[in-house]
């Protein structure tokens, strides 16, 4: 074969595997992660799931806030899964923490990771040290540490800028369901020009509760780049999802800003 064919060769093999890694993308992570589930009522906690829900470092549990009021209204003082004794002060949950990453817990290693980007819980702030937590976590399964790390390169938020790097983190995460991190890729391929991969990327996040994603939609069917079928089905899928999210636990937590 001569060096112009084995070019072309390699060449149209490259491009049938982008081909399909991208359809594998689009194929999977259409449904959250069992990781986005309270442990306690099993649902899916509301997005964002920062807002709606508190990680206990002791057991790496993430529970909704409607399950923390009620077991607040039940008297109990600790851990609303484990029932550990709350952390006290900083020293107390770096301790707590530390020993969960000492057992190899992905999202342990995650958070520890986010602490030592934001220089809390008394540490100085250290993004060398946040990016290979994170590096460890991605390994360990973590997609949150994925869109960590997509974020990281692809915006050189404490480390080089590496855009192809960073979308690669993002599709890791968006392939296990993180729900921001298909909408990041939304973002990438309209900012790219491609529209219509950037609406398959919202049908499926604004299907998965995503407001932002659904708000994306609305603006390329108003300026003619979505159907009225394409944001209607968006639509529906978001408010169905949204509403199985719901609970009367969850609803007082809000109303009272617990």
């Amino acid at each position: 074969m001569s060096d112009a064919a084995a070019d072309l060769a390699g060449s149209a093999g490259a491009e049938s595997s982008a081909a399909r890694q991208q359809q594998q993308l689009m194929a999977s992570g259409h449904e959250r992660p069992e990781d986005d589930r309270c442990p306690i009522c099993f649902d899916l906690i509301e997005l964002p799931v920062g807002k709606h829900s508190k990680l206990n470092v002791c057991c790496s549990k993430r529970v909704c806030n409607g399950c923390i009021l009620a077991a607040y209204q039940r008297g109990l003082k600790g851990c609303p899964f484990c029932r550990t004794p709350l952390p006290t002060d900083d020293a107390s949950m770096l301790a707590m923490v530390q020993k969960r990453v000492h057992k190899g817990d992905a999202e342990a290693i995650y958070f520890l990771g986010c602490k030592y980007n934001h220089g809390e819980l008394g540490m100085a702030k250290n993004a060398p040290r946040a990016i290979e937590l994170w590096t460890e976590a991605a390994e360990l399964g973590s997609f949150n540490a994925h869109s960590e790390l997509g974020h990281t390169y692809y915006c050189g938020d404490g480390a080089e800028e590496d855009k192809p790097r960073g979308i690669h983190h993002w599709q890791l995460a968006a392939m296990k369901g993180h729900v921001v991190s298909r909408h990041n890729l939304g973002i990438v391929d309209y900012q790219n020009g491609n529209r219509q991969l950037a609406l398959q990327h919202w049908i499926i996040s604004a299907e998965m509760g995503n407001e932002q994603s659904l708000n994306g939609m609305k603006e390329m069917f108003k300026k003619g780049h979505a159907t009225k079928e394409q944001y209607a089905e968006a639509l529906i899928g978001y408010r169905d999802s949204v509403e199985e999210m719901k609970s009367p636990q969850r609803e007082e937590a809000k109303r009272l800003g617990f």
